[in-house]
């Protein structure tokens, strides 16, 4: 059985998760991911009873009961590479004995739901509609890392995007899969369903041009043109490709919703987004 290294499997003086500063005690198994620290006592406030509260670097962690069902809200700060080393680290958690370095022989599986804000791309979706991701187009790189198991279908829809987008060689997207469980738990008439693409930055990877030239201006026009077998792409977001592709090939359930503050064919940006928000945690907690 493979021996995890300290300079590998990376803990703290208490032998914690090195960036999280979690213990597998402090972790629940049903875990809402949010990307702003505030937002993690947006989630806490409807818990009835908090049991644990840790803050390190941007990591926030409460965890706690909602009716019944041990929940920990965590923030993972902003882009991929924070998704990376966080979904990395709660599978040590729950996989991996840190005491003696070594896997444990029964696997957990976590679910874990992020809520976050996008992008609409879709003119017809108003701000403030939630926006459930089936699947998740990449335009970051940290799946091209790992030896990812990706489905004949995921790789399929990958390079029919990639084809369409005609990217410079440079950059290759990626195709990942949310949960369908979780999908269908979190779907309602309240939701839109789709393809949600994963920028790994918010201006030029989004389109967004201000002083220095692009390869993808107006891609955001391009992209709400896609569509194969009845699948379009609804939004922008900085997160869900890396947590659907670790995730998965880690065992655990992976999903996104986000709240839609701005239009983007529409030039529509939500003035006051702090009330829909709430309103989405509360949607989401009932669902889990």
């Amino acid at each position: 059985m493979k021996y995890y290294t300290e300079t590998e499997l990376v803990l703290n003086s208490k032998k914690q998760v090195y960036h999280l500063g979690l213990s597998a005690n402090n972790l629940a198994h049903k875990i809402i991911l949010v990307g702003d620290q505030d937002r993690v006592s947006m989630v806490s406030e409807f818990f009835e009873k908090i049991e644990h509260k840790s803050q390190h670097r941007e990591f926030v962690c409460h965890t706690g009961i909602y009716k019944g069902k041990r929940i920990s809200a965590i923030s993972t700060g902003i882009g991929t590479d924070n998704i990376d080393i966080t979904i990395n680290e709660l599978d040590a958690l729950v996989n991996i004995d840190l005491d003696n370095r070594i896997e444990n022989e029964e696997k957990i599986s976590l679910e874990i739901i992020r809520i976050g804000t996008c992008g609409i791309l879709q003119e017809n979706i108003p701000v403030h509609s939630y926006i459930l991701s089936s699947h998740a187009c990449g335009f970051d790189n940290v799946a091209h890392f790992y030896k990812i198991n990706f489905s004949a279908f995921e790789l399929d829809l990958a390079q029919k995007i990639n084809n369409f987008l005609d990217f410079p060689k440079s950059i290759q997207t990626y195709f990942s899969s949310a949960n369908e469980d979780l999908v269908s738990r979190l779907s309602s008439k309240d939701t839109h369903i789709g393809i949600t693409v994963t920028s790994s930055g918010f201006y030029g990877p989004q389109g967004r041009t201000l002083r220095i030239p692009t390869h993808t201006q107006d891609i955001h026009l391009l992209l709400a043109k896609f569509i194969e077998k009845d699948l379009k792409i609804l939004n922008f977001e900085m997160e869900s490709s890396a947590l659907f592709a670790l995730g998965k090939d880690l065992g655990h359930r992976c999903a996104t919703i986000c709240l839609g503050i701005a239009n983007r064919p529409n030039l529509e940006f939500s003035s006051d987004s702090k009330a829909e928000m709430q309103k989405l945690i509360s949607y989401t907690l009932e669902r889990i």
